[in-house]
């Protein structure tokens, strides 16, 4: 293993093969933040490799992996996961014993299983996988700041070099991203369930959209921000998605299972829904203190809930609809507030202000002067002349104390979530 270089550098150089969204990103981060010595970036793409130098994704550019690769003690793939095993083959025999190898790739099974089996001896593979991204393609959806505060998932396994996950991590951390550390099989079955089934849906609903025939128009003009939200991922690179479907296929093929029999129960239960029956049961309910069928793991959506007395099997026919809309609700209402992936240890506030030039960075200043850093921040609501809610993320909850404080005595509308 490598020792770091310099006052700050972790590695003398770091290869990047394929300066995209993610690839550019880490470019960018490593190279401006000066955590290493010196990036190479290689991108097949020739017009690519003229953006990431005149941007300073990069300190220099390689007019082949192989060139790329050779003196680098990490090797990072950034291009789609499909195309690893010949970029392997390739860049094989030019990598020194002791280079760490690791990827940003979507899909970690099948990837840790073909590195194993192709990585030269002598050399240590680390899976990695930032949860983050941009809806732009290519370098133009790069940003230095991409991968800051995000989750950045690594997968080892019992073959993983202990050294060299302590290397990578160094490295993640450097950037300013959060390591989180899980089984290639277990991120596969998380992220098939809560990114790649969610892109799955919204390509279905844009494909009932366009089969919605004399409809189409007038309902492409009326869709609200639920319908533009919950599609926007379907504009996602079609490469890419097939590379993660293929990939990923057994886990988000269980998930898709898994949706299609929740859809059939919501299905039934609009089918089987009495206005006056579901009434009657609600308010019998509620003299009960509960909804029947409703409550923590009350499993009426499926696998993921777990435990408690209800079940969808057991909630009768007048009620059913009532108890997987509020169960639903329940569920939702306990995720927590949005964030670059799935931040650990976010602690949040959310203030409501005057829709006026300036306000954003008037709460920055406020809690600035306090030493109190903005871990992640999201607009929530804007109307526009009338003002709007902000979701302010920290990392600690001392810090989320102090910045409700400091932002009350500034007369700022402000509560902790």
């Amino acid at each position: 293993m490598m020792d770091g270089f310099g006052e700050r550098s972790l590695f003398r150089r770091v290869a990047i093969i394929g300066l995209g969204v993610i690839g550019g990103s880490l470019g960018m981060a490593l190279t401006q933040g000066r955590v290493v010595e010196e990036v190479v970036g290689f991108d097949r793409d020739p017009a690519t490799l003229e953006v990431a130098l005149a941007t300073h994704t990069v300190h220099r550019i390689a007019t082949d992996p192989v060139e790329a690769v050779r003196g680098a003690q990490v090797v990072v793939l950034a291009t789609p996961v499909s195309l690893y095993p010949a970029l392997l083959a390739q860049i094989g025999p030019a990598l020194a014993p002791g280079t760490i190898v690791t990827d940003v790739g979507s899909t970690k099974r099948w990837v840790v299983e073909t590195m194993s089996s192709q990585l030269p001896t002598g050399c240590f593979f680390v899976g990695g996988h930032p949860m983050a991204g941009s809806e732009k393609r290519g370098i133009e959806g790069a940003d230095r700041y991409l991968l800051e505060n995000a989750v950045y998932v690594l997968t080892p396994d019992e073959h993983t070099d202990p050294e060299a996950l302590a290397q990578i991590e160094g490295l993640v951390m450097a950037i300013g991203a959060r390591v989180v550390c899980l089984a290639p099989a277990e991120h596969d079955h998380v992220v098939a369930l809560v990114s790649h089934l969610p892109h799955m849906v919204a390509v279905a609903l844009m494909e009932t959209l366009g089969a919605s025939g004399e409809h189409r128009s007038m309902a492409t003009m009326l869709a609200a921000g639920g319908f533009r939200d919950t599609t926007r991922i379907a504009a996602g690179d079609p490469r890419m998605w097939c590379d993660i479907a293929w990939t990923n296929r057994e886990a988000l093929l269980a998930v898709i299972d898994q949706y299609q029999a929740s859809l059939a129960r919501i299905a039934e239960a609009i089918r089987t829904y009495d206005p006056k029956r579901e009434g009657e049961a609600a308010t019998e309910a509620a003299a009960d203190g509960a909804l029947p069928g409703v409550g923590v793991g009350s499993g009426s959506l499926g696998e993921p809930c777990r435990g408690g007395s209800g079940s969808s099997s057991e909630l009768s026919t007048t009620n059913k609809l009532s108890a997987v809309l509020a169960h639903a609700r329940q569920a939702r209402l306990a995720i927590p507030g949005r964030a670059k992936g799935v931040l650990p240890g976010i602690h949040e506030v959310i203030v409501t202000v005057a829709d006026e030039p300036g306000i954003i960075g008037k709460i920055a200043q406020i809690l600035g002067a306090q030493a109190i850093n903005i871990a992640d921040i999201e607009i929530l609501r804007v109307r526009e002349g009338h003002g709007g809610t902000i979701r302010l993320g920290f990392a600690h909850g001392h810090e989320a104390d102090l910045a409700v404080d400091y932002l009350r005595d500034a007369g700022i509308i402000v509560k902790r979530i």
